[in-house]
């Protein structure tokens, strides 16, 4: 990465310093490439990041489309809260999954037999994405997810 994009990208990082830069609603696609199963899915939706229980409840919903399978209504929550210096996000039922911050953009969760790890990617804020990779004994998938907000909620 060249002197300028690091640059940039460091200013538009340095832009997300807490939750109150995803407060609000925000479009989402994402797409599901399964290297086990051999297919792909797709999501189009919505996330609403709402002040509530000492942070954000974060709700994903959305029509997912998983390889020639019946389109299905997907949907899940969970809870973003400021800490030591990042957010920590846990699963909606309070157990932990995982820290990051502007700075430490990548963690992971070890969910035995299963690793999920995430690297999240703010150099185009306020679009920003999350890209999965999760392995195990019956998973090998990479899931990415792009935010925008929606238009009218800034």
């Amino acid at each position: 990465m060249g002197r300028r994009l690091r640059q940039q990208h460091h200013r538009q990082a340095a832009e997300v310093t807490g939750l109150a830069e995803f407060e609000g609603r925000w479009s989402l696609s994402r797409k599901i490439v399964d290297q086990r199963a051999g297919l792909t899915g797709r999501l189009q939706g919505e996330a609403r990041f709402e002040v509530g229980q000492g942070g954000l409840v974060v709700t994903e919903t959305g029509m997912l489309r998983y390889g020639d399978g019946a389109p299905l209504q997907a949907e899940r929550r969970y809870l973003w809260r400021s800490e030591a210096g990042g957010i920590a996000v846990f699963f909606y039922d309070g157990r932990a999954f995982h820290w990051f911050s502007a700075e430490e953009t990548e963690a992971s969760h070890d969910c035995p037999p299963d690793l999920y790890q995430v690297r999240y990617d703010f150099s185009t804020w306020p679009a920003w994405r999350a890209i999965w990779q999760v392995t195990g004994p019956r998973k090998d998938y990479v899931m990415e997810s792009r935010y925008a907000r929606r238009p009218g909620d800034l």
